[in-house]
């Protein structure tokens, strides 16, 4: 069986939630005997075709970016020519180019769409986008949503409810690095005291000022590894609040980021709006046996992070609030322990990428 990726991004050029989702969709289905492909765009106009773990990625020139939507000419041929080849084609939502591809390119291969997230900030664009989103989604055969939670709470899904079912992320341990004593130690050093670590891309809906406004007052270390467009925005907030405790570490390997993640004492997870539609940093954090912090904006983030079970779930945009679940879990040590325990038992039985990969070439299997 074949089956061909289309997103927007992927490894090496971004490495971002849904691009790891698809990389443990690639390596997990590998595992099943599937032949999966990705097709992304690229702004590196040299290397587009590479190996990336074992698999075949297939970039094309990206030419130019609105409202966060690539577009890419050459992609439509080479997505056709593909195409050709699979036995599915298996979208990742939401890319309002990959609508149009599919049309232009008369796909007719059966189809599976991951709904990854609403689309919330571009309501204006959305608008326009609307008429096209809702063909697309009525043609693809197969939607689905990435948790219970998104899928009862997403007013779009809930026009395609017959066609939808939900298969969660999962995560494979065993693709993560292992960093050396040396680079553990370096880190501990670095961070003596327990200190909670934000991961992930410093984008508008992260929460990360809310998270900034929480530390204020206090001398709770936190390291936030990561970069993006409100990096400059976010330093100068902690510069104004005088944060001496808030550490910014910008983008970092994948090794710093494994050894960080087992250094630290739980995952702050402060996004507040429903484009954080479940949050593969919080997968991450479970995996590695750590209890979380994390908002309640309705979805799947409540249901990676079980409130008082795997960490606590505290109102979204309400500093106090997270300031007061970071001061109980550094009082209440056992607590937390209990916590990183069962965060990292409901990993193991609800997220692994192997029940994932089953989960898909059921899907596949029922398409073909």
């Amino acid at each position: 069986m074949k089956v061909l990726h289309f997103y927007r991004t992927y490894y090496p050029d971004s490495f971002g939630g849904v691009e790891q989702v698809i990389r443990q969709m690639v390596n997990g289905s590998a595992r099943l005997g599937i032949d999966a492909e990705v097709l992304t765009l690229t702004r590196d106009r040299n290397n587009l075709e590479l190996e990336f773990e074992g698999h075949q990625v297939h970039r094309a020139p990206l030419n130019l970016e609105i409202a966060s939507t690539g577009f890419s000419w050459s992609a439509l041929g080479r997505f056709k020519q593909l195409a050709a080849s699979a036995d599915i084609i298996h979208y990742h939502f939401p890319w309002p180019f990959m609508d149009l591809a599919h049309f232009a390119c008369g796909i007719d291969k059966p189809s599976v769409l991951t709904y990854h997230s609403d689309i919330v900030r571009q309501k204006h664009l959305f608008k326009l986008y609307q008429p096209l989103q809702n063909q697309f989604l009525q043609r693809v055969n197969k939607i689905v949503a990435t948790s219970p939670n998104y899928m009862a709470t997403s007013p779009t899904l809930a026009k395609f409810s017959g066609k939808t079912e939900v298969i969660t992320y999962g995560l494979d341990e065993s693709i993560y690095p292992q960093p050396s004593p040396g680079v553990l130690q370096k880190w501990r050093d670095r961070f003596p005291e327990p200190f909670f670590l934000f991961v992930g891309m410093l984008r508008y809906y992260k929460g990360l000022h809310v998270l900034l406004e929480a530390a204020s007052g206090t001398s709770i270390p936190i390291v936030i590894l990561g970069d993006g467009p409100v990096e400059a925005e976010l330093k100068k907030q902690a510069q104004h609040l005088c944060l001496n405790n808030v550490h910014f570490l910008g983008a970092l390997p994948e090794i710093d980021k494994v050894a960080l993640m087992q250094a630290c004492y739980g995952l702050a997870f402060p996004s507040h709006l429903r484009s954080e539609a479940f949050g593969i940093t919080l997968l991450e954090a479970a995996m590695f046996g750590k209890p979380m912090i994390s908002c309640e904006i309705g979805t799947g983030t409540s249901y990676v992070n079980l409130h008082e079970k795997t960490g606590l779930v505290v109102p979204a945009s309400d500093p106090r609030a997270f300031r007061q679940a970071m001061q109980f879990l550094l009082a209440h040590p056992q607590r937390a322990a209990e916590m990183g325990q069962q965060a990292y038992q409901r990993y193991q039985s609800t997220f692994t990428a192997l029940q994932m990969a089953q989960s898909y070439r059921k899907l596949y299997q029922s398409l073909i």
